[in-house]
């Protein structure tokens, strides 16, 4: 697009129902209207048609976002991701090929949403291969009820994904797996509490000097990072990292610093990349110190 142009963001409050309601009560387009809108985007690099169209879908993002609320990861930051897979839609989309925007920006605003997971939830690092990717992703779908798979349903799944049963299993391992607590839920002295059966190697003094060392040198060179940012990109930073209610999103900030949310995860990632240089450059110091 020509030029870049913002997106509703929930009001002031926050409230991501507000911003759900707000682009349900925007209408969708008719056939005619869409292919005229996206002749003159493409033609004309028309910024208000390319909004118009944007707008009408964004209800679409928030669709196909919720499918996605099984990941741990706040709601209002998959809508994000899905917006602006559908702007590179938009940007895509020929009018002349007789395919509705609709079923075009799926696969876009689907793929914003799973790179996103994959960045950020810790699990599934692991599904670095597209096959992979598409293991983790249609896994649940797949899988008959709640109980474990059977070999012949794995070798199943396996087959219709182009990876090995065994990485079917592994993949069904991690997506399962609950936390179990250490200790004991009650002052029974004879409960189970398999804290008691874990050995603390970290408990001798020299290791607890070290770490409390190390702990001292990790706040100090966070501090100084910090410090090394303008007072908006530290504000970004610390509301949504080092803030101890889980933090803000990025339609939260969006709405602060009345940018799109977008401009905020730009500024979050070139403030993270500066803190990441200075706290390096710091380590270094110490060591050759």
């Amino acid at each position: 697009m020509s030029k870049a142009f913002a997106l509703p963001i929930p009001s002031s409050n926050g409230s991501l129902e507000s911003y759900i309601a707000a682009v349900n009560s925007i209408p969708m387009l008719t056939p005619e209207r869409e292919i005229e809108l996206a002749t003159r985007h493409q033609e004309h690099q028309d910024i208000d048609a390319a909004r118009e169209l944007v707008m009408s879908h964004l209800r679409v993002v928030v669709s196909i976002a919720r499918g996605y609320s099984g990941y741990g990861l706040q709601q209002a930051d998959l809508i994000q991701e899905g917006n602006i897979g559908l702007m590179k839609a938009v940007k895509r989309f020929e009018p002349t090929r007789g395919v509705r925007l609709f079923s075009f920006a799926v696969h876009w605003i689907k793929a914003e949403i799973h790179e996103f997971i994959l960045r950020n939830w810790r699990l599934v690092r692991i599904a670095t291969t597209k096959p992979q990717r598409k293991l983790f992703f249609n896994l649940r779908s797949m899988k008959r009820g709640f109980s474990a798979l059977t070999d012949s349903e794995a070798q199943d799944i396996a087959l219709a994904l182009g990876v090995k049963p065994e990485e079917v299993r592994e993949m069904e391992t991690r997506m399962s797996g609950q936390d179990i607590g250490l200790v004991a839920d009650n002052d029974d002295d004879d409960a189970f509490s398999p804290i008691d059966w874990l050995a603390d190697h970290d408990n001798e003094p020299t290791h607890q000097i070290e770490r409390k060392a190390f702990d001292r040198l990790q706040k100090e060179g966070i501090h100084e990072a910090l410090e090394s940012l303008d007072a908006r990109s530290r504000r970004i930073i610390e509301a949504r990292w080092l803030a101890d209610d889980g933090g803000l999103t990025l339609h939260d900030l969006a709405a602060e610093f009345n940018v799109s949310a977008e401009r905020i995860r730009q500024i979050e990632a070139k403030a993270l990349q500066k803190m990441r240089s200075a706290m390096l450059q710091n380590h270094n110091e110490i060591v050759i110190a």
